[in-house]
């Protein structure tokens, strides 16, 4: 069973989502998805400064298996992505919801964390 905690938002597409308290949030991908994948050995991450737009696709994981498309959960502008990935791609199989996270984002409209599932509905759509 994957791990699924209950204090991130979640989107269909298999990223999370953590609210900070400085109003930005960071984005990963969740533990079913870092083991569906398998063993990561690449992440495209979008540029600092970048708008992304809900659901349009902002970076690329490359596993042994396949290459898989990462899209937003929300709204808004690229604050800062983790340069950790570009050395040790495989910490999102250590460590996806940690060590793990791929971008942070300065929302447009914290409503949007609305549409997100949580745990409970996150858990249902992968059963």
């Amino acid at each position: 069973m994957s791990e699924i905690p209950t204090e991130l938002k979640y989107a269909s597409s298999h990223e999370w989502v953590r609210l900070e308290s400085d109003g930005s949030v960071v984005v990963g991908i969740t533990d079913h998805a870092q083991d569906e994948l398998g063993d990561v050995v690449f992440v495209e991450l979008p540029e600092v400064g970048s708008a992304l737009d809900a659901g349009a696709e902002v970076a690329v994981v490359e596993s042994v298996k396949a290459a898989s498309d990462i899209y937003a959960p929300l709204t808004g502008e690229v604050l800062e992505v983790n340069p950790l990935l570009e050395d040790e791609p495989e910490t999102v199989n250590r460590s996806p919801y940690g060590d793990g996270w791929f971008f942070r984002v300065k929302p447009a409209d914290l409503s949007e964390l609305e549409q997100l599932l949580d745990s409970d509905g996150y858990a249902d759509a992968i059963a």
